[in-house]
């Protein structure tokens, strides 16, 4: 950060923070094994009516289909609002929403991977805060009362939405994507049950299982760790790296499942606590501008963050790398740290993750790069700071490197284009 005043006020800001941690109200949600354990539990609630909040997909696939039929048999009403979309939008918070009211529903059911569980968690927000829009709630605690009572059924393993205080919303018109940041939302209960994400395709699979290491990684290298959190993202790496590889070779193994679900409640955990970094942020700006999936955008962006931060990372890095079973005790932080990389990189390639994103527009990086950078700072401890100016020759080192060239002679090879390597400055 090129700014020295900009930086100082970053880090106090960050101090002040990370020294009021022990005395914020973080809270876990309580854990339920499985889908029959929610009637009981919302008739012991005087529950009659619920707002089960999912998307066409999951309910297409039958994976809600056991819980509506078992709400009805114990008389309990269940609403279902199933127009998520990937990155949930205003209008599916407000459509849930009015569906909520118009039923009389007391209590919400997010039934799926994180965009289901963002929007449900924006859902009860607006029904505590009645006069204030979303984009109002956009930040850190501008919601700050009581929301109803929510049960998160995670179907992927990653966002570890189900346990944190975050809500992410996106913003079609301004193409915009926002955090809502508030102890409120945190679930009340959390259903982990492994037979939900046994059918999830590979591909997801994959970009899920990044998504949660990158919520370890980001949380466990930043300034503001606590023993708890350094001891969940360990937990949440050392899973990741054991169980990430058999889940996506095998969508039926069910202990690497198991495994694969604590590691996103863990490294949830983790970063509710401890906060995340520069990833995150230009995730959600290449979500709200181009519609990315979160978990394949931090898929792709995390390597290329953990080598710009550089020796600012590699001690820590390099412990958690230790904690994960690839590195030794003997190694350097340095050798730690890239063995970590290393793994990340291999591990994209091997389950066909991209290395680049070649959605991004040069004429859009100056205003994804402004959203990151009033997402991102002051908030996030991370090891090194950037200003906007940084941040946007990152968005460059993410575009594909190469160009298309096409010959104008006659050629005994087949006709087509030849890709030639195009450097771009940083």
């Amino acid at each position: 950060m090129r700014n020295p005043i900009r930086a100082a006020y970053c880090r106090a800001f960050q101090l002040v923070f990370r020294l009021a941690l022990p005395f914020l109200p973080y809270r876990e949600p309580k854990q339920l094994d499985d889908l029959t354990s929610i009637p009981p539990l919302l008739q012991d609630k005087s529950v009659t009516c619920v707002l089960l909040v999912t998307d066409r997909s999951i309910r297409s696939l039958g994976l809600t289909a056991s819980l509506e039929r078992t709400l009805g048999l114990h008389e309990i009403q269940c609403v279902v609002y199933d127009g998520t979309v990937p990155n949930p939008t205003v209008q599916n918070v407000e459509e849930a929403r009015t569906l909520y009211l118009d039923h009389g529903a007391q209590a919400i059911i997010a039934v799926g991977g994180g965009s289901v569980m963002d929007c449900a968690k924006a859902v009860g927000a607006r029904i505590a805060r009645p006069n204030k829009p979303v984009q109002k709630m956009k930040g850190l605690l501008r919601v700050l009362r009581r929301t109803p009572l929510t049960i998160a059924v995670p179907t992927t393993a990653g966002t570890g939405s189900e346990t944190t205080l975050a809500a992410v919303i996106t913003d079609p018109v301004a193409k915009h994507k926002y955090p809502i940041n508030d102890f409120a939302l945190i679930p009340d209960y959390a259903v982990l049950d492994p037979a939900i994400t046994l059918g999830l395709p590979p591909f997801i699979t994959a970009t899920t299982g990044m998504d949660a290491l990158t919520h370890a990684i980001e949380a466990y290298i930043g300034n503001s760790t606590t023993p708890l959190t350094r001891a969940m993202a360990e937990e949440a790496a050392r899973l990741i790296v054991q169980y990430l590889p058999a889940a996506y070779r095998d969508g039926s193994d069910l202990q690497a499942r198991r495994a694969m679900l604590r590691a996103a409640y863990c490294a949830g955990v983790a970063f509710t606590r401890s906060y995340v970094g520069y990833v995150h942020g230009v995730a959600h700006s290449l979500g709200g501008q181009y519609g990315i999936p979160h978990g394949l955008a931090n898929a792709v962006i995390l390597p290329y963050f953990l080598e710009e931060y550089g020796p600012a990372c590699w001690d820590k890095l390099a412990r958690l790398a230790r904690a994960a079973g690839l590195a030794r005790a003997e190694d350097t932080p340095e050798q730690g740290a890239r063995a970590f990389l290393d793994w990340i990189r291999a591990a994209n390639r091997a389950m066909d993750i991209p290395e680049t994103i070649p959605e991004i527009r040069p004429q859009d990086i100056p205003t994804m790069a402004r959203h990151a950078d009033q997402e991102c700072n002051p908030l996030y401890p991370v090891p090194k700071l950037m200003d906007r100016a940084g941040l946007e020759a990152m968005y460059r080192k993410l575009m594909p490197k190469e160009v298309t060239l096409w010959t104008s002679k006659p050629s005994s090879r087949p006709s087509g284009p030849i890709t030639a390597v195009a450097r771009h400055s940083a």
